[in-house]
């Protein structure tokens, strides 16, 4: 009966997916079975030296497998916020625990037929952004924290971020521009250069599929090198696991605006909201390079044969290179074939974020008639 009362308990958790938000507040041990229901809402929010989640215990584990392990060792709120990204939120004190999940809930609908509950902004949406030409370095292998670009973008600087300890190379959070939610996901140059990796693929598909859900634009901001290359990430599946991120966004019917902040390089582009996948508004910043692959490597590839037979190799290359980035990777490429809408001033970031959005507003798209999709798992 206690199984049987979980199933039912599992079901109503699935049904409500999707129709109204749904929030997990880990105050204690949640063990066996019952784990599956928080796993199945849309925010799990953990307290350190307090809550623990794991399917079989210390006990079992130990009679089994010979490993010996403490509760918070094995599903405390940092294994699960920064390990295996069960707990999107983890916390020191119930307090702060709480008040957190107050704020996640002004930033919420009701349920999916309700726009997220608007705020009067203090910031203008006439803002200009010029600290983002120092935030940004133009050189391409130069690292920063995407979140202080967000910080300059968003309302009052503030934003939620969810997951933040867990595939820190891709940053998913939720903040107001002119008062409006959005969710914004954002490579994370400061963390494994930004790329794409297996782990931040799901965390930036769930993120963009909880933002259509509830009726909450999602904005991109650009800045990735490509997919990381690997035999443990092609073992463990990243084309499979990348697809998803894919799919959510092109599944997504919210209104939704890439910017590319300075390179957007193979696959990872498309995958990263690109317009070829239905973003409605795409920009980029004028430093920035669009391509198959960086210039180096592309070099390497498109004049192996001219590199090869000319009497100095390694200034031929450079030479390459040279013309390869000149010529191919500037932005008004892109523009010229349709692919980007227009190359943006970085001051401009914010007043052109907001009006897009408000152009976006009356957005509505259908999709096909289908009972359910089936994306990739």
């Amino acid at each position: 009966s206690a199984l049987a009362g979980y199933g039912g308990i599992f079901q109503r958790n699935t049904r409500a997916s999707g129709v109204i938000p749904q929030i997990s507040v880990m105050l204690g041990p949640c063990a066996g079975g019952a784990a599956y229901s928080p796993a199945l809402t849309d925010f799990v929010f953990m307290v350190r030296e307090t809550s623990q989640m794991f399917i079989t215990g210390p006990d079992v584990v130990k009679a089994v497998t010979g490993e010996e392990i403490t509760q918070n060792g094995l599903g405390g709120a940092d294994v699960h916020a920064e390990t295996s990204g069960v707990a999107h939120f983890a916390y020191d004190d119930e307090e702060t625990c709480i008040a957190e999940v107050r704020y996640l809930l002004s930033m919420l609908p009701q349920n999916n037929r309700e726009n997220p509950p608007a705020a009067v902004p203090d910031d203008s949406p006439d803002r200009a952004t010029p600290a983002l030409l120092d935030l940004v370095p133009a050189d391409a292998v130069r690292s920063y924290d995407v979140r202080a670009v967000i910080e300059e973008l968003v309302d009052d600087e503030e934003h939620m971020e969810v997951h933040s300890g867990w595939a820190a190379n891709l940053v998913c959070t939720l903040a107001r521009l002119d008062g409006r939610v959005v969710g914004i996901v954002a490579n994370q140059p400061s963390v494994m250069a930004g790329v794409l990796d297996i782990d931040a693929s799901e965390k930036g598909a769930r993120f963009v599929q909880m933002c259509d859900a509830f009726s909450i634009p999602i904005v991109t901001l650009v800045d990735v090198p490509g997919f990381l290359p690997g035999v443990g990430q092609e073992h463990h599946g990243v084309i499979r696991r990348g697809a998803k991120l894919l799919y959510a966004y092109c599944n997504a019917t919210v209104p939704r605006i890439s910017v590319i902040l300075r390179k957007a390089y193979g696959g990872a582009y498309i995958v990263m909201d690109s317009q070829s996948i239905g973003a409605d508004l795409t920009y980029a910043w004028p430093t920035n390079e669009i391509a198959v692959m960086g210039a180096e490597g592309a070099a390497n590839v498109i004049f192996r044969k001219q590199i090869a037979e000319a009497p100095d190799p390694e200034a031929e290359r450079l030479q390459k290179i040279k013309e390869y980035r000149t010529e191919l990777m500037h932005p008004y490429y892109a523009v010229e074939r349709g692919l980007v809408d227009d190359v943006i001033d970085p001051s401009d970031t914010r007043r052109v974020l907001v009006r897009g959005l408000e152009m976006l507003r009356a957005k509505h798209a259908e999709l096909p008639s289908r009972k359910h999709g089936n994306p990739p798992q």
